[in-house]
């Protein structure tokens, strides 16, 4: 009994993760190589606020250019980092007072 709970919740496990695998698609088209790979911006907008990225995306600006845009969260604040794909440097940081405001009505 014991060895088909565990098979069972093997199986379960497994769908559960493929149905989650295809659920996640993004159909945006592909943008440009990057220098600097999302892992490394990311890693860079932490260090930048001391804090922990919460959602990383890498996009296209109004006037052309790409972008990593970042949102890390301090232990106070949510911040919006923006990061140079070609430098890995980063080019702007904003304190997002919206995301944080959202975050306080849900608790």
């Amino acid at each position: 009994m014991k060895r088909h709970t565990i098979t069972i919740a093997s199986v379960l496990l497994i769908a559960g993760v493929t149905a989650a695998a295809a659920e996640t698609k993004n159909d945006a088209p592909p943008g440009p190589e990057a220098a600097t790979s999302m892992q490394t911006a990311i890693a860079t907008a932490e260090q930048h606020v001391k804090g922990k990225a919460v959602r990383a995306e890498y996009e296209r600006r109004k006037g052309g250019g790409w972008v990593y845009d970042i949102e890390v969260r301090t232990a106070s604040d949510v911040f919006d980092v923006t990061v140079d794909p070609d430098k890995g440097a980063v080019i702007a940081s904003i304190a997002d007072k919206a995301d944080l405001d959202d975050d306080d009505a849900e608790d």
